[in-house]
């Protein structure tokens, strides 16, 4: 109990760290990404709703409604989601503290997942990876408990209905090797099991389903166009664009320009190691296969319990690191770019197999001849993993606050010349200003407080806001308005005169 204490603390304190290195190293005034505005115009009053495509589900606009339901603050916005992300942390690791008979691998796996540079990034961001990630690793967790109490079958219903809410394909990912592990496993077969991850992935899939039919004629048809938007999902292999990103960009599409920075990959390297080390670990039994080797048999049930229980952390080890491949697959072999917050789940999932192989080195590193050179190289290589994602939050931070920064910048040309809802004419109380263009439509009509128009929109633009293109024939004679400091350059505007 008193390592059950100290590991929780622990935890705590990583889920502290986290929300400190979230705040200093994205500021909290960044503005809102593409996808954000798209999430927080279901609610804005500035503004007209944006379309909500196929692919897109209700469980962003559900997190940010308190906030953006009376408020248009980005900053007021992000504080709250920083709490729910730092909240959903603690709740989605706190499970570990007991499955793999080490307790600090709660916080170590804590730390090691949230410690990376993207989900650092989107502590703040309204968008649904971090969720989906807490939600999985906490169902798993609390699967994993031999007595399945009723305070822990809700535990694995809500996380799989928020996993799913989030991200029905990553639901549905998880939910199908935890039903097999409770079908095929003896020591998880049971009926109370089976219907806590059926009634979570049911729950969080209902409002996907009843938007399928209400919207796109079905679940089938919903799917289809989901896979159209999305550039058709189709047998690939999307694995170098994966390594291509864990960097930056936040999103590749297409990712053939991009390439692979060793650097920046050495995650990727040391995480396989680490899981492997982690599984060995939890297979051999751990310290406790140690002292066996070095003390007598105990007689009596002890000596077995001990053995059951050591067993039952290597096959929830073992079955973490299923379910992180699982939910993995999809990204990796169908979808035809990619994104670092793709994998925000896998990575949460490997982390305690991982968090076990980094306290399986630390106990080599002290039962070493040298000790101390060995710890402090173990030190030395995490505070060198710390050392590449830390920056990498800074300096994606920083681009995305310049390349935003230019949304706002065309927002103000634009009311200048009487367009949005904040130029004081006509577009406030009359029709909803139009704008149309070759980039950036989503972002741009939002601050604007217009509404984005497609190149089949019947609706006449009120402006075009190009960049690097020349206007169409029918706009030519349009007045032309350049957008001067941009962090991109070649913003032009076109206002209909």
């Amino acid at each position: 109990m008193a390592a059950q204490s100290r590991a929780h603390h622990l935890l705590l304190a990583v889920c502290a760290a986290f929300a400190l290195l979230s705040l200093v190293l994205v500021p909290l005034t960044l503005p809102l990404g593409w996808d954000e505005t798209v999430y927080a115009s279901r609610f804005a009053p500035h503004a007209p709703a944006t379309p909500f495509s196929a692919p897109r589900t209700r469980g962003v606009p559900f997190l940010i409604a308190p906030v953006a339901a009376w408020s248009d603050s980005v900053v007021l916005l992000r504080v709250w989601l920083t709490l729910l992300s730092t909240t959903a942390l603690y709740l989605g690791f706190r499970p570990w503290l007991r499955p793999l008979g080490r307790p600090a691998a709660a916080a170590v796996a804590a730390a090691l997942y949230g410690g990376l540079w993207f989900v650092l990034f989107y502590a703040s961001a309204a968008m649904p990876n971090h969720y989906t990630a807490m939600g999985a690793v906490g169902a798993v967790g609390l699967f994993l408990r031999a007595r399945q109490s009723p305070a822990t079958r809700a535990g694995i219903f809500t996380g799989l209905a928020l996993a799913t809410l989030m991200r029905p394909n990553d639901g549905f990912a998880l939910g199908a090797p935890l039903l097999a592990a409770a079908l095929l496993v003896p020591a998880w077969r049971g009926r109370s099991r089976v219907l806590a991850v059926l009634g979570g992935l049911a729950a969080g899939a209902l409002p996907w389903v009843v938007e399928a039919y209400v919207r796109f004629g079905g679940p089938r048809e919903r799917l289809a166009e989901a896979s159209e938007v999305q550039g058709t999902l189709r047998p690939l292999l999307s694995f170098v664009h994966h390594l291509t990103v864990m960097d930056g960009p936040l999103l590749c599409r297409p990712c053939d320009s991009d390439h692979i920075r060793p650097l920046a990959a050495e995650w990727w390297l040391v995480l396989p190691f680490l899981v492997a080390v982690g599984v060995w670990w939890s297979v051999r039994g751990g310290s406790g296969a140690r002292r066996e080797r070095h003390e007598p048999r105990q007689p009596g049930t002890a000596g077995f319990r001990a053995a059951g229980f050591r067993a039952a952390g290597s096959r929830g080890c073992l079955l973490a690191v299923v379910a992180a491949l699982c939910v993995a697959f999809p990204y990796l072999l169908l979808v035809p770019y990619a994104a670092p917050r793709f994998l925000a789940p896998t990575h949460a999932l490997l982390a305690p197999a991982a968090a076990l192989g980094v306290l399986a080195l630390g106990d080599s590193a002290l039962a070493s001849r040298r000790p101390y050179v060995a710890t402090a190289t173990l030190g030395l290589a995490l505070l060198g993993h710390l050392a590449v994602q830390l920056p990498l939050t800074q300096s994606n931070a920083k681009i995305q606050a310049g390349a935003r920064g230019d949304w706002a910048r065309v927002a103000e040309v634009l009311h200048d010349h009487g367009v949005g809802a904040g130029a004081g004419g006509g577009d406030r109380d009359g029709p909803p200003c139009v704008l149309r263009g070759n980039t950036s439509v989503i972002p741009v009509a939002y601050a604007t407080g217009c509404a984005p128009g497609g190149p089949r929109d019947p609706r006449r633009p009120t402006a075009l806001v190009l960049r690097d293109a020349e206007p169409p024939a029918w706009a030519r004679a349009w007045p032309r308005h350049q957008v001067p400091d941009t962090y991109a350059p070649g913003w032009v505007v076109h206002v209909r005169p």
